[in-house]
């Protein structure tokens, strides 16, 4: 399966984004708000970082509630391990489970054209191995 094949089962409701100098706080609001576990810093461009629970959660574990007064680009991850609509899921799991990270915006002519989850590569493979399970009984009985 292809990451594109795995953003058209999603929808589009679009990324959600903030703007460099947003405060944490207010990022910890919209990811409260929206139920989601990261969100990409952009100013309209391209990505240029994310901001996840995990990154805010380290903060403030290590200093406290005075980190939500910063602003999102101190605390984001700024050097993205993206992927292309091109790419293999498998692939992407595999870069996802190595580098312990959960989201991965997806790039195509330097445009970000969509973010896909661990969630949704999971969700994708175990439908994919259905079909598959599927069709092998299928064989199996002569169906």
């Amino acid at each position: 399966m292809r990451v594109q094949q795995i953003l058209g089962q999603k929808g589009n409701d679009g990324v959600i984004t903030m703007k460099p100098g947003t405060s944490v706080a207010e990022a910890v609001a919209l990811l409260s708000g929206k139920r989601i576990g990261a969100v990409i810093i952009s100013d309209g461009g391209a990505p240029r970082g994310i901001l996840s629970e995990r990154d805010i959660v380290r903060e403030l574990g290590r200093r406290g509630a005075k980190c939500l007064d910063d602003h999102v680009e101190t605390m984001m991850t700024k050097d993205l391990i993206t992927c292309a609509p091109d790419d293999d899921a498998h692939d992407v799991l595999t870069k996802m489970t190595e580098g312990r990270f959960r989201h991965m915006p997806v790039i195509e002519g330097g445009e970000m054209v969509g973010l896909i989850s661990i969630g949704d590569v999971v969700k994708a493979r175990l439908a994919e191995l259905s079909m598959e399970r599927d069709a092998l009984e299928g064989m199996v009985r002569g169906f």
